[in-house]
This record gives C-alpha cells, sequence and structure tokens, in this order.
C-alpha cells in the first residue's frame, strides 16, 4: 500500500484535468502512487474497461458540430455519440465536442481515424480523451463520423439543436452567397438528399431503383414491353426528389434548388455536401 499523501491540491488538479469524479481522483493518485501522469493512465483504463463493458450498448445520442473556417474555403462536421439525451444535452458534453470540431478544422485530417490521432490539447489524443470521458460519464462515447468540404465557398448549418449537421461547398466564392449557402445548408438537413446531382447517384443505387420500377409496373400489370421505359420514368422522378439541385427548393416549391441558386448568380452551384445526424 502506497504511504504518499495525495492532497487535495493534486485531487483538484486532476480532476480539473480529466473531469473524473473527486474519490476517482483520489484513487488513481493513490495507486499511482502520487505520479500524476500514472493517475491519468490509470483514470483512462478504468475508461477502456467501462467501454468494453458497454461495447454492446447503442449510442444514439449525442452532438453534432458544424464548423467553417474563417477564409470560408473549408468545412467539418464532426459527430460525439452518447447513449442519453440527457448527457447529450450537457453544455460540458457539447463544449467537448466543439473543441474537437475546432481540431479538426485546424488540422483538416483526411478522415476519422487521422482525426482520433491528433493531439488533444498537449500529449494526450482525441482518441484517447474520448476514452477517458468514458470513465468520466459513465456511458459510451465514441467519434461516431467526421466530414470535412472543401471548395472557393463553403457554409454550415446546425439543425435542431446540435442533432444534425452540414456543410455546402459552392464553385464561386462571394459575400453575397451567404444567404443562399444557408438556404441550401437548411435544405440539405430537411430534404436529405443523397447527392448533389444523378450523377453523385452510384450505379449500385441506380440499378436497385431501376428493379424496384420495373417490378412495380409488373405489379400494376403494365405490358412487359413498356417496363423499362416506366422504370426509366420512375428513375427520373427518384433523382429529382432524392437529389439536392433538381429537387423543389422548400421556400418556393415553384423553382428547383438549382433555379434558386442561378437567381443569384447564373453559374453558382453546389460542389459537395456532407450531412451528419444522430442516429
Amino acid at each position: 500500500m502506497s504511504t504518499v499523501t495525495i492532497s487535495a491540491a493534486d485531487v483538484k488538479n486532476l480532476r480539473e484535468q480529466t473531469g473524473a469524479g473527486m474519490m476517482d481522483c483520489k484513487k488513481a493518485l493513490t495507486e499511482a502512487n502520487g505520479d500524476f501522469e500514472k493517475a491519468i493512465e490509470i483514470l483512462r483504463l478504468q475508461g477502456q474497461k467501462l467501454s468494453m463493458k458497454r461495447a454492446d450498448r447503442e449510442a444514439n445520442e449525442g452532438a453534432v458540430i458544424a464548423l467553417v473556417s474563417a477564409d470560408k474555403t473549408k468545412g467539418v462536421v464532426v459527430r460525439i455519440s452518447c447513449e442519453t439525451d440527457f448527457v447529450a444535452k450537457n453544455d460540458d458534453f457539447v463544449a467537448f465536442t466543439t473543441k474537437i470540431a475546432e481540431i479538426a478544422l485546424a488540422n483538416f485530417p483526411a478522415d476519422k481515424d487521422a482525426l482520433a490521432a491528433l493531439p488533444f490539447e498537449g500529449s494526450t489524443t482525441i482518441a484517447d480523451k474520448i476514452q477517458e470521458q468514458v470513465g468520466v460519464i459513465g456511458e459510451k462515447i465514441e467519434l461516431a463520423d467526421y466530414q470535412r468540404v472543401e471548395a472557393a465557398y463553403v457554409t454550415s448549418y446546425i439543425h435542431m439543436g446540435n442533432k444534425a449537421g452540414v456543410v455546402v461547398g459552392f464553385n464561386k466564392a462571394s459575400d453575397a452567397f451567404e444567404a443562399p449557402g444557408k438556404d441550401v445548408a437548411m435544405q440539405i438537413a430537411a430534404m436529405k438528399p443523397i447527392a448533389v446531382d444523378e450523377k453523385g447517384v452510384s450505379q449500385d443505387v441506380i440499378q436497385k431503383e431501376i428493379e424496384i420500377g420495373v417490378e412495380l409496373a409488373r405489379q400494376e400489370g403494365k405490358p412487359e414491353d413498356m417496363l423499362e421505359k416506366i422504370a426509366q420514368g420512375k428513375l427520373n422522378k427518384f433523382f429529382k426528389e432524392m437529389t439536392l439541385l433538381p429537387q423543389a427548393f422548400v421556400k418556393d416549391n415553384k423553382k428547383s434548388v438549382a433555379d434558386y441558386l442561378k437567381s443569384f448568380d447564373k453559374d453558382l452551384t453546389v460542389t459537395e455536401f456532407k450531412h451528419v445526424k444522430l442516429g
């Protein structure tokens, strides 16, 4: 058993750095014989054990944060998931997610694994910090998603109290595009398109839609020689409803999103978007 005296100041310092409970911090420091770094590692290991125990739990709640760089050429969306709405709405949890999104924006890593490996306020990595928070909060917590967009002009939107986030890239830059950019980001959050236009829809999805169209037409008793043509018509309707640019603009359904953008600049269009949501 350790004979090292653990001061209240040491416990307070460890708690401030890790967010762990007072008793957990004191026990970790005692086990580490007062070694501060070792105590932090002990707390992380406690989190790892808890994470393993909760690995089969659903983590469908959380916070989604979307940020754009000062020059509006880069945007990121980060989702940190947890188990309960109570934790998701906690200011500290939202601030934690925001901090990770800020790190993502500053470093612009290529993917989620690269983001997880980045340092979080010092030598601790984001992955380690998330693992540490599992022990602190007592829930399964994950870096569930990370997406990025780079374009001439990027805008963002956070929907429904951090339950969804969107970043959208445009082919041209102008301060005049701020309002239409926000409108299009809100359109994406509301209508959930799967691609910018039909060119962005995978062949697997297209083939599946054609097969569904053929089968539906057959069930309706349409002539066999007309099935492919009918299915193609249904596919065109699918493109119009499920891809962004041809969608009816939610604020004026008499025009498409593409038409709405052209009302600001005849060449303005969306090059890419990312939509991240809970669940």
